[in-house]
């Protein structure tokens, strides 16, 4: 129990430095006291001031609530106080503020420390801002920031308190397929101070990383109006060795999304390397062949806009009407027939694939022009008739037609005959 003369008050209070406004209680000493004790007329001056008389019978003692628990926890540990300085004290002076009034009172003590203490809030507000950035980048959605500056390696973008950064590559290609092209340092220059719509597309508060890309955004909004089987016109970009990234240009006359033409789509001839056929900058015609919408990737075809030209008959090759004796056709028996070189190796190779049964020369004919000294092999577009289907054999001006006896289909031809020339030198 703690006495209001207790000495060890006396001390807290002498350093709470407080004012006080109204009286907390008032002590009316017994009459068997007689004057009032000379240090309770001591707190009387301490928390009321001068003007109160020490011989005064009663005294008005200013304790507020919150003096009294810092006693109750400084000096009695957890154990509730109790506050006497005479033998009759109201006891509503001393009943407990109820539960809501307590949680006012506790909010309102937070304000004012928050208040008082810049820092703290600017804490409390990006951690709140991180928060946000990944929840963005969960949700995958888009937000739109103000870019703020650059340096050689991007744009710096203004996420609420902080400040994000996005890569030259995660921009969208529209930036960069303009007439005369711009490096990417001009282009940055050119957004600075306008606002950009982005992904968060990583976010490490500890290492203070946040990353945006603009591609995924503008993914987001395109690519449902792209359709496997579609035809663009596009712009040759970045070339790596396996393939050619082609930025496919939309109504609106802007390059917004960008697919890969893999080394295999660029020609039907053997690509060594892709540079040798496309330069960054080239329009080309490209078909959607694949879309994986998930990953916003897409791959396309150049050469799938091309005639195969595997594709041939002889009659197309060599047309009959109005040939003239230098471009006839020959009937006669194949066996009089004698076969380009070369052909005799290719004729066994394919008497080994599954499939084909039989390998001979039909017809043979010459062409006003020499195509290619090399042995070249072609296959019909028309489709097996019989289990009979048809390739012709080039070089220099002359022609032969090969029949080929087969169960195979067009494809399975094709798939055979590439694994022919595979094995021949």
């Amino acid at each position: 129990m703690l006495s209001i003369a207790d000495p060890r008050l006396l001390t807290l209070l002498s350093h709470q430095n407080w004012t006080p406004k109204m009286p907390i209680f008032t002590a009316t000493p017994p009459p068997s006291l007689g004057s009032v004790p000379t240090h309770i007329s001591f707190l009387s001056h301490l928390l009321t001031g001068p003007d109160v008389s020490s011989s005064s019978s009663s005294c008005s003692l200013l304790i507020p609530y919150s003096s009294v628990s810092k006693v109750s926890h400084k000096f009695l540990g957890r154990r509730r106080p109790l506050v006497c300085a005479a033998s009759e004290v109201s006891s509503k002076a001393f009943e407990r503020p109820d539960r809501e009034a307590g949680q006012a009172a506790a909010a309102a003590r937070a304000l004012q420390e928050a208040a008082a203490s810049p820092d703290a809030i600017r804490l409390a507000r990006r951690s709140a801002d991180w928060k946000a950035a990944r929840n963005y980048n969960d949700g995958r959605l888009i937000y739109e920031g103000r870019i703020e500056g650059f340096n050689n390696g991007g744009l710096l973008v203004r996420f609420r308190t902080l400040v994000g950064f996005l890569p030259f590559p995660q921009l969208s290609p529209s930036h960069f397929c303009t007439e005369p092209r711009r490096s990417p340092q001009e282009v940055a220059r050119s957004l600075t101070g306008s606002l950009i719509s982005v992904k968060v597309i990583q976010v490490d508060e500890e290492k203070r990383k946040l990353i945006f890309s603009e591609k995924e955004a503008v993914w987001s909004k395109f690519s449902d109006q792209v359709n496997i089987g579609d035809i663009f016109e596009g712009k040759v970009g970045s070339l790596e060795d396996y393939g050619a990234f082609v930025h496919l240009r939309f109504p609106d006359g802007l390059y917004h999304l960008t697919g890969l033409v893999h080394v295999s789509e660029v020609s039907w001839d053997l690509v060594q390397d892709v540079r040798d056929i496309l330069t960054e900058g080239d329009e080309v015609r490209v078909k959607v062949l694949s879309i994986d919408r998930e990953k916003a990737r897409m791959t396309l075809s150049i050469k799938q806009l091309e005639e195969d030209p595997l594709l041939e008959t002889l009659d197309k090759v060599i047309p009959q009407e109005g040939a003239d004796s230098s471009d006839s056709l020959s009937n006669s028996d194949s066996s009089n027939i004698e076969p380009l070189p070369g052909l005799e190796t290719i004729f066994e190779e394919l008497l080994k694939e599954n499939g084909i049964g039989d390998v001979r020369i039909t017809r043979q004919g010459f062409e006003k022009r020499v195509v290619s000294q090399d042995l070249q092999l072609w296959l019909s577009n028309a489709p097996a008739t019989n289990q009979k289907f048809t390739l012709l054999a080039r070089a220099g001006r002359q022609v032969q037609e090969i029949q080929l006896t087969t169960s195979l289909d067009q494809e399975g031809i094709k798939k055979a005959l590439q694994r022919v020339l595979e094995r021949v030198p």
